[in-house]
């Protein structure tokens, strides 16, 4: 069970002390200049030392992080390796990297539009940041709010940098998405009269957030998979793409895969491919926690960057406001947005407020590191410093058993340590949580520089711009995942697959000797090492 320290426990009397009158009163949301200042002062995105320029390929001159840049100018994995490109072991339509949602979502429309689909994936279907979003997905399906509301919510969260077609896209489609979900078979909050049950987010001007309690991901999730798998759409799980493979004519054609447990190395060949590789956090940008799945290492961006699509925004992160700080077991873990949009309110050591709860995520996580790092008012942890998220709020506001009812998940995963959050206030800190930028598309989810490669999901750059509200993650894998599984099905009815190679990589190993960087460490990285180095 976990154990406060007396500092933690002299902290805590003072927010008990105060939650009545921070009951009565609102904190002030941030002017337009304060909310520049304190992102500039303290979010990680603004730390130059934790970027270097790339020397090689589509994005030469651009900043990306250290670990980011290493594995996009790292060292192939095929590179000496015998590979057979005239016998593939899979011959496909559409071959779809990723078995998360959006790589769920794309095959499954995809197999409705008749192609001839495979998913492959490092670790199995649904194992995936999908199964781990709690808070919920957006879509302005109510009288009061329209696609054209949420597209300015978005826009603006995302300090107006989005491509504005894939944002119209997204907001424009996301009513359908629900639609869609709810018909698979997706068990969204709904009232007495069966209307679904919406609430606010971080940064949205309307409610407009839907949700299955917190276990919103999985649900989404669980659904996705029974329909693949229900369609009979072959996964080959524990095998990792390791490089795109293209034709004679400079196409996407398939990829080279590895099976993660046997090490053999296995040819796809494709019409179309879609990337649906998810995320980043496993790389720790920054030395931060995450909250990201195991197979969460950008190998996306790695394989598309390597075939010679360029990438948006990849030098933006986001680091979730509300990570858990403690106990060790979770640290790191999520905390969902949806806590604070039910009335937790974030307050320092000494029991004040000091950032209204629901500004936008990169404000928020913000504020969080200046009250810890410049102000001196966080809470030592074990593993660091937080401040306190105090939970008994809700219940105050909701009324008695609103925290069973709503965000179950939050309350079982601090009860196995003996916090009950309905009582006590929890410790959070940011998390890295997901990479704002990622592949450059079209509103058709192409890659803007290679032929037959679509993407989806959270390896997308653009969708967002350089920060993400709450719930237009779980809403993109679906519009883009749809998307994506249209129009490479659409395409492989018309594609004719020339002679495969793998020319491009030895094109840019050479590059790479040429700039000086050629040996590095071989990439994609495929899964976090957490071996002790000094053993």
């Amino acid at each position: 069970m976990f154990k406060y320290t007396d500092e933690q426990l002299a902290s805590l009397k003072k927010v008990e002390a105060t939650r009545e009158a921070r009951m009565n009163s609102l904190f002030p949301r941030m002017t337009a200049d304060e909310k520049d200042s304190v992102l500039k002062e303290n979010h990680p995105d603004y730390v130059e030392a934790a970027y270097e320029n790339l020397k090689v390929g589509p994005n030469a001159g651009d900043k990306v992080l250290h670990e980011l840049a290493h594995l996009l100018q790292g060292t192939s994995r095929v590179l000496g390796k015998e590979i057979d490109l005239e016998h593939p072991d899979y011959d496909v339509d559409v071959l779809v990297i990723g078995g998360g949602g959006a790589g769920s979502s794309a095959a499954v429309t995809a197999h409705a539009n008749g192609a001839n689909v495979m998913i492959v994936t490092k670790l199995r279907i649904g194992d995936a940041n999908t199964m781990m979003a709690e808070g919920g997905i957006q879509a302005a399906d109510k009288e009061n709010d329209s696609p054209a509301i949420h597209y300015l919510d978005a826009f603006g969260g995302g300090h107006f940098a989005a491509k504005p077609e894939l944002l119209k896209k997204l907001v424009n489609e996301a009513p359908d998405a629900i639609k869609w979900l709810s018909d698979l078979g997706v068990m969204f909050d709904k009232d007495e009269n069966g209307n679904m049950i919406t609430t606010h987010g971080g940064g949205t001007s309307r409610k407009r957030m839907h949700a299955c309690k917190d276990y919103s991901g999985a649900e989404i999730m669980r659904t996705l998979r029974d329909e693949v798998l229900n369609r009979g759409i072959p996964v080959v799980d524990f095998t990792a793409a390791i490089e795109i493979i293209k034709d004679e004519n400079g196409n996407a054609a398939g990829a080279v895969l590895l099976n993660m447990e046997t090490e053999e190395i296995l040819v796809a060949r494709a019409k179309t491919v879609i990337i649906a590789t998810g995320g980043a956090g496993r790389l720790h940008y920054q030395g931060f926690p995450t909250s990201n799945h195991y197979g969460a290492t950008a190998d996306g961006l790695v394989l598309a960057y390597r075939a010679g699509a360029k990438l948006l925004y990849a030098d933006t992160l986001q680091y979730h406001p509300t990570g858990a700080a403690a106990p060790t077991q979770i640290f790191g873990a999520l905390v969902t947005e949806k806590v604070r949009s039910l009335g937790a309110q974030l307050v320092n050591k000494n029991g004040e407020a000091f950032v209204y709860s629901l500004e936008t995520r990169d404000v928020t996580a913000s504020s969080i590191i200046r009250e810890c790092r410049t102000r001196g008012n966080g809470i030592k942890t074990t593993d660091g410093e937080g401040i306190w998220l105090d939970t008994p709020m809700i219940e105050m506001i909701g009324g008695e058993g609103t925290i069973e009812k709503r965000i179950p998940a939050m309350m079982r995963m601090f009860g196995k340590y003996g916090i009950d959050i309905r009582k006590e206030p929890i410790l959070v800190y940011p998390t890295l949580h997901y990479q704002n930028g990622g592949i450059d598309i079209n509103d058709n989810t192409e890659t803007t520089k290679v032929k037959n490669l679509f993407v989806a999901g959270e390896a997308v750059g653009g969708i967002h711009g350089r920060n993400r509200l709450m719930g237009n993650s779980l809403l993109d894998i679906i519009v883009f995942g749809r998307n994506a599984g249209h129009y490479a099905a659409e395409r492989a009815k018309t594609v004719s697959v020339g002679k495969l190679t793998l020319d491009h990589v030895d094109k840019f190993e050479k590059e790479l000797e040429n700039a000086g960087i050629g040996g590095g460490e071989l990439s994609p990285r495929l899964l976090p090492d957490y071996r002790r180095k000094d053993m």
